[in-house]
């Protein structure tokens, strides 16, 4: 029997990697029998999209992230999944089957020394700030590089087992076990704070056979809320509020990092930029102490070797004082802007709510729209010359070649414009040799 078009894409999300690739190419052969139409690439775009190797709130894979971008259009999309790549060359060879522009990378914290005593964009933590890397190529990364990756993950595992041990105390009897109720929810054993927060949910009500009224009594009783607020068994609400009460700045299981917590910005970057990637500044919404003298911060962010920005409007603008967060958007992508970074922009899709894509067509985000795509094309031509010839925006050939950001920006986003996965092999056998004309000849 067939499987119906849903119940494809639901296998899209399996763990088991072999479902997940036979459902996307049941798809993708669907879709060129006509049977499923893909609609032209318009102008949208996500380049932030964690995957389920990290978090992602509606349990998405890569294969699915792919299929849910062409299936809805955009004409770019990328992967961020935190401290890991192990879904990145899934994504870019389901990407390739669909005919979707694409790339790929890692979200991170780093330790900025020289704002120690300021918080950036880590909440309540002075020094810590997300951070990205975006071109990745998976399977030629360099030695280094893995064992950066192998150190990110083992310092965020130790990490969640210290928390894992105070908020156990602080919520017994419902107490869990990392390897047994944790790591099953992940699938490669990258568990964050948020599939803790899951597993907390449902062990609780498992713990008290789902009875509604004894288990609002004992959330309300830990977590000092009103059940009725917290959609139980297992809802969002609840699972938001476990973190925030008992994992973050002033929680129970909270453990303000010292300073080789994480790797330094300048280190993160190096390793960033020996696997061919970009390192990508992250903005929150220019309410901290760092990020209200952010043209400062951006110098020291730069002089580390970032060389782009990276912002999710959606969240940046909607929560809390509009008008005030608004003003912030326009002036944090207006000044990225003005110093040549490119400015990549996407909704994670971590939490409950979040789009799949951002509406740029709002009033608010329509005046940045041009930012973001012309953004976006500058990405995914340097991702894709990255990977393919080793010549990426920041590569020892764009050096050579270029020595105004501006030219650059423009040559990277017109590679991003012309070139399509289909295209791909137009650049066949070309090397370091190849001068920009060359490239752009070859794309026509």
């Amino acid at each position: 029997m067939t499987s119906s078009i849903p119940d494809l894409e639901a296998q899209l999300n399996d763990f088991d990697p072999q479902k997940r690739k036979q459902a996307l190419q049941s798809l993708a052969v669907l879709a060129e029998q006509k049977e499923i139409i893909l609609p032209p690439c318009g102008d949208e775009i996500n380049l932030h999209c964690h995957t389920f190797f990290s978090f992602n709130t509606y349990g998405y894979s890569p294969s699915a992230i792919a299929w849910l971008s062409r299936k809805r259009g955009l004409v770019i999309a990328a992967t961020i999944d935190f401290d890991n790549m192990d879904g990145a060359a899934e994504y870019l060879e389901a990407a390739a089957l669909l005919g979707l522009r694409a790339c790929t990378g890692i979200e991170t914290r780093v330790f900025v020394p020289e704002y120690e005593t300021k918080v950036i964009n880590s909440p309540g933590e002075p020094g810590v700030a997300y951070h990205i890397g975006i071109g990745f190529t998976p399977g030629k990364l360099p030695a280094a590089a893995i064992e950066s990756l192998a150190r990110l993950r083992a310092m965020a595992g130790k990490r969640n087992l210290g928390l894992l041990a105070k908020v156990n105390a602080f919520l017994s009897p419902v107490v869990l076990d990392y390897e047994k109720e944790v790591l099953p929810l992940t699938p490669s054993g990258n568990a964050t704070e948020r599939h803790i927060c899951i597993a907390y949910a449902k062990k609780a009500a498992a713990y008290f056979n789902n009875d509604m009224e004894a288990l609002g009594i004992f959330w309300s009783g830990k977590l000092g809320e009103d059940a009725s607020k917290l959609d139980l068994p297992h809802g969002a609400k609840l699972q938001g509020k476990i973190r925030a009460k008992t994992m973050k700045k002033g929680g129970v299981g909270y453990v303000q990092p010292e300073r080789d917590a994480f790797p330094l910005l300048r280190d993160a970057n190096s390793f960033i930029l020996a696997s061919g990637a970009l390192p990508v500044h992250c903005w929150l919404d220019g309410q901290s102490d760092g990020e209200r003298e952010l043209e400062q911060l951006l110098t020291v962010s730069r002089d580390a070797g970032t060389a782009a920005f990276s912002v999710i409007p959606d969240s940046a603008y909607t929560a809390g004082d509009r008008t005030l967060k608004i003003k912030n958007l326009y002036s944090a992508v207006a000044l990225a802007d003005a110093l040549g970074l490119p400015v990549m922009a996407g909704t994670e899709m971590n939490t409950a709510g979040q789009k799949f894509v951002d509406d740029f067509q709002s009033p608010e985000l329509q005046p940045l729209h041009h930012i973001f795509l012309k953004s976006a094309f500058i990405l995914y031509g340097h991702a894709t010359l990255s990977r393919l010839l080793g010549m990426g925006y920041g590569s020892a050939w764009a050096a050579a070649h270029f020595t105004e950001t501006g030219k650059k920006n423009d040559f990277f986003r017109s590679v991003g414009e012309k070139l399509s996965p289909e295209q791909e092999k137009l650049l066949a056998n070309l090397d370091s040799s190849a001068t920009p004309a060359n490239i752009l000849q070859r794309l026509g």
